[in-house]
């Protein structure tokens, strides 16, 4: 989510400001497939960002401005709002980004100290919490049955202010991995849904172009030196063994890799949310380790679990054994043995 690494000049701000960037072409596809009420969500989820963090900086007697200029706060906001349904209503997106502020981040003493990702605990909360809105996913714009204009959008995000004889449920879907696994335990095979207009050449139309686009963000994030390959190649890597295995073992079951690489927040969680510093593994096998962690666990919620997707679960579990894993991992000081403490008997 962040930089693995802020020295020299690269000030706190600049790398934000670089994700943020990194976000763009993404947000763009997103506008694209699924019209542009995503950015009033992205707006919802960065005021209340913001709001909450300059009060919670007040109430601790901190410098509000230095803070709230980080962008840090704005980070959290846009990935969170980037996770949850388009048409989340105002009140949802403003619970989960308020959750993740206050309970996931400065609960914990602020930047630096959370040892959860804030984004991924807003959205697991808002999840857990409230099932049923989280479940409502718009579909792309391409296969709609309907044409939602962006008032209509707005219904949906603000329905106090909607015409009494609109009706909230008129268009909204399962995601593309809801579909498969819906399908699947109903005995039907992939290979006979490929009918089914919500899926594309390598996953869910929309979602996977969404995907790409996200991919080339997370290039230039590592071009620019804000992250290092080991986080997303570890994460993309065993995310599709694990699918391949399964789908040369059962292909009637299980969907192939690419199906899992490009479908959900597969890309998004590799170079955008498990590369977080704060809560990720510092260590450079550490982050193969938490990485590839990661990827087993979303790939286990996906097939077996009772999530569609499972991507901020794994980081969240993940973000507890980091102490552990950077215990386990960090190299010794050069010239000098490490330390081993003696077993009792």
């Amino acid at each position: 989510m962040k930089t693995t690494a802020i020295t020299g000049k690269l000030s706190v701000t600049k790398v934000m400001f670089k994700v943020m960037l990194g976000l763009a072409p993404g947000i763009i596809a997103y506008v694209y497939y699924f019209g542009p009420a995503i950015l009033v969500s992205v707006a919802i989820a960065s005021v209340t960002a913001l709001v909450a963090e300059a009060i919670l900086l007040f109430i601790q007697r901190k410098p509000v401005w230095p803070f709230l200029s980080d962008m840090s706060a704005l980070l959290t906001a846009w990935l969170l709002a980037l996770s949850m349904p388009p048409l989340s209503p105002w009140w949802l997106t403003v619970t989960a980004t308020l959750f993740a502020i206050v309970i996931a981040k400065h609960i914990f003493g602020g930047l630096g100290y959370n040892p959860f990702n804030p984004a991924m605990a807003g959205f697991a909360a808002a999840l857990i919490a409230f099932p049923s809105p989280m479940s409502h996913w718009s579909p792309p714009n391409q296969i709609a049955a309907t044409r939602v204009d962006f008032k209509d959008q707005l219904n949906y995000i603000f329905p106090q202010f909607a015409n009494k004889a609109f009706v909230i449920d008129a268009e909204s879907m399962a995601t593309p991995l809801d579909t498969l696994k819906v399908h699947v335990s109903i005995k039907e095979k992939i290979a006979d849904m490929s009918y089914m207009p919500i899926f594309g050449d390598l996953a869910g139309k929309g979602t996977e172009m969404i995907a790409l686009a996200y991919l080339l963000g997370g290039i230039f994030l590592w071009q620019q030196r804000l992250i290092t390959w080991h986080l997303p190649v570890a994460f993309l890597a065993v995310m599709a063994g694990m699918a391949e295995v399964f789908h040369l073992v059962d292909p009637t079951k299980h969907a192939d890799a690419l199906f899992h690489l490009f479908g959900g927040a597969t890309i998004l969680g590799a170079f955008f949310i498990i590369t977080d510093p704060v809560s990720a593994a510092t260590t450079p096998k550490g982050k193969l380790i938490f990485a590839a962690g990661a990827a087993l666990l979303t790939f286990v919620i996906r097939v077996f679990g009772g999530y569609p997707d499972g991507v901020a679960f794994a980081v969240l579990f993940m973000n507890m054994c980091v102490p552990l894993i950077d215990a386990y991992t960090i190299p010794p000081v050069f010239g000098r043995k490490p330390i081993r403490t003696p077993r009792r008997r």
